[in-house]
């Protein structure tokens, strides 16, 4: 396997490789917005509030931001800035390790443990992303690379905590939903020991043309959430309203976007959001993600008491998570069109 960090490094690079090169992107045809968008915060520390009127006004704000944008910047959520920072160093080093330190981990099975790898798929990307990374199956088994020394352990803690703020995300949701608070953790076991959490470690090197190369092409997640952190430098961007939004985070916050899952089980009601990486010429954007789901070999489907609301009746037949997972994986990244196969 060639790296995107092994091209840039292994010389001057002053032009775009063919094989990195997009040409007339579907994603060309809709604009950058013009004026700077707000994007949705909650702040974390009022959702786990006693306060029943502050702990109401955040659900209320939680709801909007998934029905309108599906994405949300979550602030004072108690998660130490020293142990995100720990991350960030840690992952940067594990992709400084020589090419046969992580050889050893390159892995062409979704369900490989620990798999390193670059683009998305190359076996059937017709373009590659100017993208290396890492993915870990981290629960309901733990698994992390042995080096660096301390990732593991710093890994564990991280993925823990995301896992305690993605439930309280979802208690919220569900309640923003008129439904009782724990009503998506039980119908979907997601709180359970064989709940399902993929972290996803993304580096993006310094590109010499970003214009013509993408980080990671325009989709949308698999899973109810995903909560994601990166080091400063920007690259993301979603869709809302027909144009493409950059997202600069605060400092020290957490950025969440709703998953396909979470559009299958709402009927339609809190749609999955697209977006996409973008790659600069300066410097690497390292991003972090951590995807939760139910456990592999739950079925998936609209929520009746949501159905039951919805004129239409049911939008999507059910699928078991595993089967999406590797629906998802046979295909090149695009839009929606794992979620377009469910639609009824």
């Amino acid at each position: 396997m060639f790296s995107v960090k092994e091209l840039v490094e292994s010389g001057p690079l002053s032009s775009v490789p063919s094989m990195y090169i997009f040409k007339n992107t579907e994603s060309d045809e809709y604009p950058m917005v013009t004026v700077p968008e707000t994007i949705p915060t909650i702040d974390f520390s009022l959702l786990t509030s006693r306060d029943p009127y502050q702990r109401s006004e955040v659900i209320t704000e939680l709801g909007n931001a998934c029905l309108e944008w599906g994405f949300f910047m979550v602030i004072n959520h108690g998660v130490p800035e020293t142990l995100r920072d720990e991350v960030i160093r840690k992952t940067e080093s594990f992709f400084d390790l020589t090419k046969e330190e992580k050889r050893q981990y390159t892995g062409k099975k979704l369900f490989d443990p620990i798999r390193y790898g670059t683009s998305f798929n190359p076996e059937v990307d017709k373009t590659l992303l100017w993208r290396d990374y890492l993915k870990l199956h981290v629960h309901p088994h733990f698994n992390a690379p042995n080096k660096p020394f301390g990732f593991s352990k710093i890994l564990q803690e991280y993925c823990k905590r995301t896992r305690e703020m993605a439930s309280e995300l979802l208690k919220g949701i569900s309640e923003s939903l008129g439904l009782e608070e724990n009503y998506i953790n039980e119908k979907l076991a997601v709180e359970s020991t064989d709940s399902h959490q993929l972290l996803v470690a993304n580096l993006y090197p310094p590109c010499p043309q970003p214009e013509l190369s993408m980080g990671l092409s325009p989709h949308s997640d698999h899973g109810l959430l995903t909560i994601l952190m990166q080091n400063q430098l920007g690259g993301l961007q979603i869709m809302h309203n027909g144009k493409w939004v950059p997202i600069n985070p605060l400092p020290n916050s957490f950025l969440v976007n709703t998953g396909d899952h979470m559009e299958i089980l709402t009927n339609g009601k809190y749609k999955s959001v697209v977006h996409r990486a973008v790659v600069n010429n300066k410097a690497t954007r390292i991003s972090i993600g951590t995807a939760h789901g139910p456990p592999l070999d739950t079925i998936v489907s609209p929520a009746p008491v949501l159905v039951a609301d919805c004129a239409g009746g049911q939008a999507y037949i059910g699928i078991k998570y595993r089967d999406y997972l590797e629906l998802q994986q046979s295909k090149c990244l695009k839009g929606k069109s794992c979620l377009d196969n469910l639609r009824l």
